[in-house]
């Protein structure tokens, strides 16, 4: 408490006095009135959050989506009220009424943070340690664009800060991402910790007894301290040096006390979630000076909101400052300006004219389709935004491109090394193409997209751009084991709203793919490439426009239409095969390529229904994988090929044979359908 009586102190004006009062009650009422939510956090790093949003920050209330703005994540999405309360108090359009609908439906106050949904929202967050991870893509993103063209400039030069908690530093994606950055030296980067001692169930030495300070000093990075994060003092002191630059991240460690100033729930686990009770709401608020029984609409006062929407003044300003700055940076670097606008302004023309100078091999040409992968990778890599790596696999997953990778001394790579980091390498990609306009990428083997999960999802409910390049597609892998060897994996990326999983049949196709990823850079794409040599397929007309459909006929005897073979990636091959034999016995059949379910589906119903008639009711769908998902193409009367069990360690070829994905599997499954 500080001589006023007040739960912090500083130098402060009675208005400014009056913003923090109502920063600190509003959560407190909200939860209570609702009787669900979190409050303590908010509550207690609410201090922290003002200086911040009237101190610190460079931004701008009026235009959320200022170019030279910082970004702050919020890492420990549960404390949403902790930002909807700054950003109603600095003028974002947030009005009080919607911090009283948070967590119903359809209000701009989301229980989590949501990109697009609420202005001066920079990424959804929720799973702990995401947003500390998608801050560091968002750092290097950020970095890489000043090296390439402004390197003696502050333009454009944001610092990325985000806000975590104990939850955050005990997710691994979090210690990924952060020994990443402390290597790469990313100092545009500010991590708060929120060092309260307090989870759900316990306080934190239960379960985290770690020293998380000594732990980001062995990373790298600068640590810095605020002992008490009700002086708004030492947090603007701390906070100022932490967005100086050293060529190190900054970790700050601030010490809380959740749920202050509440007397009866302070510090303890229950502090967490949910309502304190009438009696204590009505002691807080009487605590910060409000009447026991102070309505929401009593909590700001005329003086508080006069001073915190001073923030849009402020901004304005600091916005005009900035583009005066950048006026005259262009005025004096006309290519580099002219550069830096094209990369801001992408035109897909040449990026399509690289593609199409691709030689794609001869017919019957035995090829993987990761090496013509790599192939449009190298091509695309000075004509487009594309910007990637690999998680310590850029040679086997034919990733590589001419340069070098970034570094501390190197922010401009050609390439980024993740090390192996699985999960960290997905949530960087997010930060990565939420600073935009970058389109990244990054790739592994398809059996380790586990690891990325969480991060693939969040990158499909948020609908960015991301490119992930899978290898090693099926249990073709052979010697290296089951452990290797994907069975589930593609079936369980179809299953994630908003993703398209796509399993080019040959190298044309890869093309192909390529071209519909560059004209339409729309949501998260999973790229899933053969190792093993596949036959590049007779010359098709009109590839692109067909591929870009998600499904089209490859092959067919007369009109195709006794039978239906639907095959992708590797199995589309021996699906033509197995459509000639028959076709030697009188049956018409037809070969569908569908290199994306997602796509296929999406496309409109008269398309849909001239590739796979509904008059064709003997079908078989053919894949190296789990073969659930194919009977809403087959229905429950036809026939899936697939692999439903483990593989086991041998060639390629023998455990294909063993798992059931042969020319004598297909004919069988072909005939009994037939027989229906």
């Amino acid at each position: 408490m500080s001589d006023t009586g007040l739960p912090f102190s500083g130098n402060v004006t009675p208005a400014e006095a009056d913003s923090l009062r109502a920063a600190i009650a509003i959560p407190a009422h909200v939860v209570q009135a609702k009787g669900h939510g979190h409050g303590g956090t908010a509550m207690a790093l609410a201090p922290l959050a003002h200086v911040l949003y009237q101190r610190i920050l460079r931004h701008n209330p009026g235009n959320p989506d200022w170019l030279g703005r910082d970004r702050l994540v919020l890492s420990a999405g549960h404390a949403s009220l902790l930002l909807y309360v700054q950003l109603f108090l600095t003028g974002y359009g947030l009005e009080l009424d919607e911090l009283a609908k948070s967590r119903t439906l359809d209000s701009r106050t989301p229980g989590h943070p949501e990109l697009g949904h609420t202005p001066g929202v920079e990424m959804s967050t929720g799973p702990l340690g995401q947003g500390v991870a998608s801050a560091v893509g968002m750092a290097l993103a950020a970095r890489r664009e000043r090296a390439l063209f402004a390197p003696d400039s502050e333009i454009p030069n944001p610092t990325i800060w985000a806000i975590a908690g104990d939850g955050c530093m005990q997710e691994g994606v979090s210690g990924e991402a952060s020994s990443l950055a402390g290597t790469l030296g990313l100092d545009n980067l500010v991590v708060i910790w929120d060092d309260n001692n307090v989870t759900i169930d316990s306080t934190g030495e239960a379960a985290f007894s770690e020293d998380v300070r000594a732990r980001y000093a062995a990373y790298g990075w600068r640590v810095l301290e605020i002992n008490d994060a009700s002086d708004l003092d030492q947090i603007e002191a701390v906070l100022t040096e932490a967005q100086s630059r050293d060529g190190r991240p900054t970790f700050v460690a601030v010490r809380s006390v959740i749920g202050a100033p509440s007397a009866e729930f302070s510090g303890k686990p229950a502090a967490h979630s949910g309502g304190f009770g009438d009696d204590e709401v009505a002691a807080i608020k009487t605590s910060l000076g409000f009447a026991a029984d102070a309505p929401l609409n009593d909590l700001v006062t005329d003086d508080a909101l006069g001073f915190s929407r001073d923030a849009l003044a402020r901004g304005q300003a600091l916005e005009e400052e900035w583009n005066g700055a950048v006026a005259c940076w262009k005025a004096a670097h006309p290519d580099a300006a002219s550069a830096w606008h094209a990369f801001r302004n992408p035109d897909a023309a040449a990026a399509l004219s690289a593609l199409d100078a691709i030689e794609v091999p001869a017919a019957g040409t035995p090829s993987a389709t990761r090496k013509l992968n790599s192939v449009a990778i190298k091509a695309l890599q000075n004509v487009s935004s594309l910007w990637g790596g690999s998680a310590d696999l850029a040679g086997s997953t034919g990733v590589e491109v001419p340069g070098s990778a970034v570094t501390a001394s190197n922010p401009g790579g050609e390439f980024i090394r993740f090390g192996i980091r699985e999960h960290a390498m997905a949530a960087i990609l997010n930060g990565v193409a939420i600073q935009g306009p970058w389109r990244p990428f990054a790739s592994t083997y398809l059996v380790f997209s586990d690891y990325m999960r969480p991060s693939i999802r969040l990158a499909a409910l948020m609908q960015l751009p991301a490119i992930y390049v899978f290898t090693h597609d099926s249990v073709a892998v052979g010697e290296d084991g089951p452990t290797h060897q994907p069975v589930e994996q593609v079936a369980s990326l179809r299953t994630v709203p908003g993703l398209d999983v796509v399993r080019a049949a040959d190298a044309a196709e890869v093309v192909s793919v390529w071209k519909r990823l560059i004209a339409q850079p729309a949501g998260p794409t999973a790229l899933v490439f053969s190792r093993q040599d596949v036959p590049v397929l007779a010359a098709r007309d009109d590839l692109d426009a067909k591929v870009a459909h998600g499904g089209y006929v490859a092959w067919q005897s007369g009109e195709g239409l006794d039978l239906a073979l639907i095959a992708t990636g590797s199995e589309v091959a021996p699906a033509v095969e197995a459509a000639e034999a028959l076709a030697a016995d009188g049956v018409a059949a037809r070969v569908i390529s569908m290199p994306s379910v997602e796509w296929f589906a999406a496309s409109d119903a008269d398309y849909r229904e001239s590739v796979l008639p509904s008059a064709i009711t003997a079908r078989v769908a053919v894949e190296a994988g789990r073969g659930d998902g194919w009977y809403r193409w087959v229905g429950l009367g036809g026939e899936v090929v697939s692999v439903e069990e483990f593989g086991e360690s041998g060639s390629g070829a023998e455990v294909m044979a063993r798992r059931g994905i042969t020319l004598d599997a297909v004919l069988d499954a072909a005939r009994r359908t037939l027989g229906r």
